[in-house]
């Protein structure tokens, strides 16, 4: 899956006109680390794939192939065909293998629709972003989970979520998903209204691994003005 998720994501950026570097800066991240998740050399991490979705203005549907190529529409399905977007058995479920260990299956959601709904697994010591850099993408997220402990730095706040806890927030406030157990941790995600205008933003600059946060509001709202 991986090495077909960057050549979907090549695909659109040469449609676009766009070229590597200037995909990349308006990431914030390296032209070598696009390059290498195009040619399916390295798998991004949660946020940069989401981050490139968005800025490319593709859904997660059309990178995993669940929606159908342009034709015209058959006047009537055949009865016995089943529709992934209505039932989507386990063993169907596209899968994404990201960065620093996260897993994402692509569950049942209707092409083109408000919302992606993915099952997440976070192996032990896993990380939404690359160097545990708090990240921020369009949309709002929904999650519900299912087993293990997920820990959620969301701007100043620090959250641990267990087994029945559920979050929702807006996701261009700057967050972290990390799991610090010994344990998978694994929920079931929405992600709603990934905005057609490509809001994307590049990743918050604040690190908690070598404890750099912001010492107030001040100094998120200055590096918020530094972003693009």
């Amino acid at each position: 899956m991986t090495e077909g998720l960057g050549a979907k994501l090549r695909e659109v950026r040469t449609a676009k006109g766009m070229s590597l570097r200037s995909l990349a800066q308006a990431l914030g991240v390296s032209a070598s680390l696009i390059s290498q998740v195009e040619i399916g050399k390295t798998q991004p991490s949660v946020s940069t794939l989401f981050a490139m979705a968005n800025h490319l203005g593709v859904s997660l549907d059309e990178l995993v192939g669940n929606v159908p190529t342009a034709g015209p529409s058959p006047v009537a399905p055949a009865p016995a065909a089943t529709d992934a977007s209505t039932v989507r058995r386990a063993a169907e479920y596209p899968v994404i293998e990201m960065e620093n260990g996260v897993r994402w299956e692509k569950l049942a959601s209707v092409p083109g629709g408000p919302a992606d709904a993915l099952l997440v697994t976070y192996q032990p010591g896993a990380s939404s972003s690359i160097e545990d850099r708090l990240m921020r993408h369009a949309g709002v997220e929904y999650a519900y989970l299912l087993e293990g402990e997920l820990t959620l730095q969301l701007d100043f706040d620090t959250y641990v979520l267990h087994p029945g806890d559920s979050l929702s927030f807006d996701s261009m406030r700057p967050h972290l998903f990390v799991n610090h157990t010994d344990q998978v941790a694994r929920g079931v995600w929405f992600v709603f209204g990934r905005r057609p205008q490509n809001e994307t933003m590049p990743p918050a600059p604040v690190s908690i691994a070598h404890s750099a946060a912001p010492s107030s509001a001040v100094d998120v709202l200055r590096a918020m003005e530094r972003l693009p």
